[in-house]
C-alpha cells in the first residue's frame, strides 16, 4: 500500500511544480516587459529627439548644437518642490551648494519646511497666455531662460519650447527641470544669447546670482551692486537664422537685461509674419536697463511698430505686443 500511494501522489505533483515554473517565468517576462517599458518612458529616444533638434537648427546651414543636459554635472543632491498656484503646475529645483547662508533664500527656507515654491510672476503669465492656444499652433521661445520658470511653464501644457540662455550655472537648473518633469521631448535648450548677429559677446556675470547677469557690467550690477562681477564670452546668435519660415511660433518671451534691442532686431523676419502667423511678444522693458546697453524703449516700440506690432501694453516692467 505505500508503494501504491506513492504512484497516486507523483503526477498530482509533478503537476504543481509545473505550473510554480510555468508561473515564474510568466511572472518574469512581465517584469523584464514591465522594466523596458519604465525605461522607454522614462528617457528620451536619441533618434526621434535628434530629428527634432535637426530640424530646428540646420536653416541657413549654420552649426549649433543643442545643450546637453545628459553631459552637463549637476549639483548634489538635488531637492525640489512643486511651483505653487499655477493651473498646469511643475516642479523646480534649488541645488544643493553646501552649507546653509546665514540668511537663505525665502524659497529655500519654505522647501525645507516642505512648503511650495512660490509662483514666478512669468509662469503665471505665460500660462494665462497659452491658455487659448494649442500645443499645435507653434512653438514657445524663450530667450534668457534663466532658470526656466517662463519655459516649464509652457511645456507644462505640452508646448515644445525653445530656450536660450547663456549662463552655465542657470543650464544645469533647466536641466534639473526637464529631468524632473519629464520634459525631454518638449524643449531644446540653447548655450548661447540671442543677439542681432552670429559671433561672440562678452557677458557679465555676477558671482552668487543666478539672475541678474547681462550683456552691460552696469546692467549686471544695477540691482546687486555688492556681488562680485566677471566677464565670460558667451555664443550669439539671431532668432531668424534659427527659425526657418515654416516653424510656427506662437509666443516670443525676451527678459535680457537690456539686450532686448539687439534680440529684436535679430528676429525682424520672424516678427514681419502675417498677423495670423505673427507671435505674441513679451519681453522687458525697463528704462535703466535698456539705458546701460545704449538703447531705449522708444526705439524698441519704433522697431515694432515698423513691422506691425501697433499695440503695446505694459504690465509692470514686461510690455506684451500684438498686431492689429
Amino acid at each position: 500500500m505505500p508503494n501504491a500511494w506513492k504512484r497516486e501522489r507523483t503526477f498530482p505533483l509533478l503537476l504543481s511544480l509545473r505550473c510554480i515554473l510555468l508561473l515564474f517565468f510568466l511572472s518574469l517576462i512581465v517584469l523584464i516587459l514591465l522594466f523596458l517599458r519604465s525605461g522607454s518612458s522614462q528617457s528620451p529616444n536619441p533618434s526621434s529627439l535628434h530629428l527634432q533638434i535637426q530640424a530646428l537648427t540646420l536653416h541657413s546651414g549654420i552649426s549649433l548644437h543643442p545643450f546637453d543636459c545628459n553631459a552637463s554635472p549637476q549639483a548634489s543632491p538635488v531637492f525640489a518642490a512643486r511651483v505653487e498656484g499655477l493651473r498646469y503646475p511643475f516642479l523646480y529645483s534649488l541645488a544643493d551648494f553646501g552649507s546653509l547662508p546665514e540668511k537663505p533664500h525665502k524659497n529655500i527656507v519654505r522647501m525645507l519646511k516642505g512648503k511650495p515654491f512660490r509662483r514666478p510672476d512669468i509662469s503665471s503669465t505665460i500660462q494665462e497666455f497659452l491658455q487659448g492656444s494649442n500645443p499645435a499652433d507653434g512653438i514657445v521661445i524663450d530667450v534668457g531662460a534663466n532658470v526656466g520658470m517662463a519655459a516649464f511653464a509652457a511645456a507644462a501644457m505640452g508646448f515644445r519650447v525653445l530656450a536660450f540662455e547663456p549662463v552655465f550655472e542657470n543650464l544645469q537648473r533647466i536641466c534639473d527641470g526637464v529631468f524632473l518633469n519629464r520634459f525631454w521631448d518638449r524643449m531644446v535648450i540653447f548655450e548661447a544669447a540671442a543677439s542681432d548677429r552670429i559671433g561672440n559677446i562678452t557677458f557679465h556675470k555676477l558671482v552668487g546670482r543666478l539672475d541678474n547677469s547681462a550683456v552691460s557690467a552696469t546692467g549686471a550690477k544695477l540691482a546687486f551692486k555688492s556681488n562680485e562681477e566677471i566677464a565670460i564670452q558667451v555664443r550669439t546668435i539671431p532668432l531668424d537664422e534659427v527659425i526657418s519660415d515654416d516653424k510656427k511660433v506662437v509666443l516670443i518671451k525676451i527678459d535680457v537685461q537690456g539686450w532686448e534691442l539687439h534680440v529684436l532686431e535679430g528676429a525682424m523676419k520672424l516678427l514681419s509674419r502675417a498677423k495670423p502667423g505673427a507671435p505674441y511678444l513679451i519681453y522687458e522693458e525697463d528704462e535703466r536697463l535698456l539705458a546701460a546697453s545704449n538703447s531705449s524703449s522708444k526705439e524698441i516700440r519704433e522697431l515694432l511698430r515698423n513691422v506691425g506690432y501697433s499695440r503695446c501694453t505694459l504690465h509692470g516692467t514686461d510690455a506684451h505686443c500684438t498686431k492689429d
